[in-house]
């Protein structure tokens, strides 16, 4: 029961980065670009999250500091997309192989060196209650803050204007363009939020859910959150869903051990990358799903007629 408990406590927490950048991610994808540099943007945050905080010992001031770096590399990918045409799919890579080196570079000097985590929120009365107590009301407030989040973003996609504006020019942007939206503009705001929820993505990561800085300890959590966007098919509530199961996933190896179980460490490790692959393999079959709801104009460029 405790190694439950534990697992599914933990799986929040550490399923906080990945839903974070996965819903920025989803927001982009809905505007009809695909942003691969998830990864970089994430990793060139958390190293500048975790040095503003270790300097200051502010752990806002990293959050923030965070966010306003990943926001500069999406700025990058911006430009490239909307303004120069490039390919998003070469450019994403090219942005994020940026993220990555920066991250490597300036983090060099900060290698093993820790940071205080913030103390968990610990809700009166609801904590105390068997098993659930300890899962749901035992959390950091950004583990509350992203729930709160991706409720309104359901709401955002579902029921807003600027949502609906958002999918119309997702599945074409021309047809946008008659209709008077800014298309342009609506993309560009959409991977400005997107590089700003990767930038919260990794400074949660280096600052609170792993506070210690080692080189590469993103770990492909970028790319699982890209994967997350198709395994939820552009639905927020699935990715969700898909985040915090991926977050137990990745808990299980610390499980395992701790019930002394004959299974390789290696293997544990490699499991949430192996249900990554798993599941795009599984959700790539179902072309019809896919396409009732990925964005019709999903990697398309758009140049407006002059």
């Amino acid at each position: 029961m405790d190694t439950l408990v534990f697992v599914l406590a933990g799986a929040f927490a550490t399923a906080t980065p990945l839903l974070l950048a996965a819903l920025g991610e989803l927001v982009v994808e809905k505007s009809g670009v695909i942003n691969l540099s998830v990864e970089g943007m994430m990793a060139v945050a958390a190293v500048i999250a975790f040095v503003i905080t270790y300097t200051s010992g502010s752990h806002l001031l990293g959050f923030v500091g965070g966010a306003l770096a990943a926001m500069l590399l999406s700025l990058i990918f911006a430009v490239l997309v909307l303004v120069f045409s490039a390919n998003q799919v070469a450019s994403g890579l090219a942005v994020g192989i940026l993220g990555l080196g920066m991250s490597a570079l300036l983090g060099r000097s900060y290698e093993s060196f820790t940071l205080t985590a913030p103390a968990k929120i610990t809700v009166p009365v609801l904590s105390n209650i068997p098993l659930v107590g300890p899962i749901l009301f035992q959390q950091d407030l950004v583990v509350y803050l992203t729930i709160a989040a991706s409720a309104g973003l359901i709401w955002f996609m579902q029921k807003s204007r600027n949502g609906l504006v958002l999918r119309v020019i997702g599945e074409d942007p021309h047809i946008a363009h008659n209709l008077g939206f800014r298309v342009l503009r609506t993309r560009f705001l959409a991977i400005l939020f997107g590089g700003f929820m990767a930038g919260l993505a990794g400074a949660y990561a280096a600052t609170v859910l792993t506070p210690v800085w080692s080189q590469g300890m993103i770990v492909g959590r970028g790319w699982i959150a890209l994967a997350l966007v198709v395994f939820g098919t552009w639905r927020v509530l699935r990715v969700v869903i898909g985040a915090y199961i991926f977050g137990a996933l990745l808990l299980a190896d610390l499980a395992v051990q701790s019930l002394d179980i004959g299974i390789p460490s290696q293997v544990m490790t490699s499991m949430p990358y192996l249900m990554t692959i798993l599941v795009l393999a599984l959700v790539s079959r179902d072309a019809l799903r896919i396409k009732l709801n990925a964005p019709v104009a999903l990697g398309e460029n758009y140049r407006p007629a002059h």
